[in-house]
């Protein structure tokens, strides 16, 4: 579990490509302090786990379904990523509930400067507008934001300076892909609120049944 307030920006040091998944070498510090392998770190929003590290850099094992759903197949060595820690019980929680399993990704359509903040418009699929909803909480790379308008094709946030400039988002430009997690919260009220479809009844009127009764 994380609450999507990033602790610090990565760098990719190497990506071994399998021919369904990766191996990335990520250069890190902070979240290299107590780090030991098998914990999890989020990495732009994403749950991995830790399968070996170095004084400063660690690696994780991307799946098949990882690289479907998100923008990690887009990493080059280079490229700078969101880390976080999984959070501590004993921590503040400053941003919202983020499990790290990314729902889909969206593309940035708009950046336009207002004031000392910037707003980020990002279009996405209907099944993920669906539970994007107006003053919500959203992740957008593994960054806990609130959402500041929504339509039908996309959705907007106000970002301030420090999260530009902690984070990758002050990176991004119009037209990249980003990796987007809705509210935990509203997936679980409509699961709950729906009614559970049954399998049909089994019948145990059989043709041997039948017939050993005189039919």
């Amino acid at each position: 579990m994380f609450t999507g307030i990033i602790e610090e920006m990565g760098t990719i040091q190497a990506v071994h490509r399998g021919s369904f998944s990766e191996v990335l070498t990520i250069g890190a510090s902070t979240v290299l302090d107590d780090a030991k392998i098998g914990d999890s770190i989020a990495v732009n929003g994403i749950c991995l786990t830790v399968t070996s590290r170095t004084a400063n850099s660690f690696t994780v094992d991307v799946m098949h379904e990882t690289l479907n759903r998100s923008s990690l197949a887009g990493l080059r060595p280079g490229s700078r990523v969101n880390l976080e820690r999984a959070m501590l019980a004993n921590g503040r929680f400053g941003g919202h509930i983020v499990s790290g399993h990314v729902d889909g990704t969206g593309r940035i359509t708009n950046i336009k400067k207002d004031d000392i903040a910037h707003w980020y418009t990002v279009s996405a699929a209907p099944n993920l507008l669906r539970y994007i909803v107006e003053k919500g909480s959203i992740t957008i790379d593994g960054i806990s934001l609130t959402v500041a308008c929504v339509t039908a094709r996309d959705f907007a946030v106000s970002v301030i300076p420090h999260t530009s400039s902690v984070t990758t988002l002050g990176r991004k430009r119009c037209g990249d892909v980003v990796n987007l997690e809705t509210d935990i919260l509203g997936k679980y009220i409509e699961k709950l609120s729906t009614p559970a479809q049954m399998p049909p009844a089994q019948s145990h009127l059989t043709l041997s049944f039948l017939q050993e009764t005189g039919f």
